[in-house]
């Protein structure tokens, strides 16, 4: 089992700097997202190095954004990530790529069930809350079964960040917005005989 796990979502990308659903676009980090994976890695190394530890592993979606923040966690190490397609952001169908207030605009009644209610409503065409959560579980138990007492990284997206900590806390999937993850934020998971204690949560403050 792994000992200890570094979960990270991607820096900020290319865009408008507007709230808005980018999901399974295929978007590059932005300069400001670079600069927040630098902090982030600078993090990992930094306390990895205080133990006299390294990093064994990096996973991370195959989305643009994710594989580059993850090969800026990497380079410390001398690693190149492994990516998991299974571990990309949620589709989010007729809402991709669309700001939070246009969404509302044209489909207020259904934007406001998802955001009350994420796990009995979901984006229109797009995936389920139960659909992400269960491709997420397939994709973090194969990375569980790789490592054996490791300390490795995972870098991905807000929605699947949000999917792993709830079931690592035990928390219902119908309160995963109630779980921030901002841009290139670190949280930290130690294993005791596989069970997971959250060890820090959604850091991206300075060294």
């Amino acid at each position: 089992m792994v000992g200890t796990l570094y979960l990270i979502r991607h820096g900020q990308t290319e865009g408008d700097g507007k709230r808005r659903y980018k999901g399974s676009l295929d978007v590059p980090l932005s300069a400001e997202g670079e600069a927040e994976m630098e902090r982030a890695a600078g993090f990992v190394k930094a306390s990895l190095d205080a133990a006299g530890r390294r990093l064994g592993a990096v996973y991370c979606s195959g989305l643009k954004r994710a594989k580059r923040s993850a090969e800026i966690v990497a380079a410390p190490f001398g690693l190149s990530p492994t990516v998991v397609e299974d571990l990309r952001e949620r589709h989010f169908g007729l809402w991709e790529g669309l700001t939070f207030e246009e969404i509302a605009e044209r489909w207020p009644d259904a934007f406001t069930a998802w955001a009350s209610d994420p796990l009995e409503h979901s984006p229109l065409e797009g995936e389920s809350t139960l659909e992400v959560s269960s491709r997420v579980d397939r994709a973090f138990d194969d990375i569980l079964g790789r490592q054996d007492g490791e300390y490795i990284a995972v870098v991905a997206h807000g929605g699947v960040n949000r999917a792993i900590l709830c079931r690592l806390m035990g928390v219902p999937l119908g309160n995963i917005f109630r779980i921030e993850q901002d841009h290139g934020a670190v949280s930290v998971v130690e294993f005791y005989d596989g069970y997971p204690v959250i060890k820090l949560l959604n850091w991206r403050g300075q060294l």
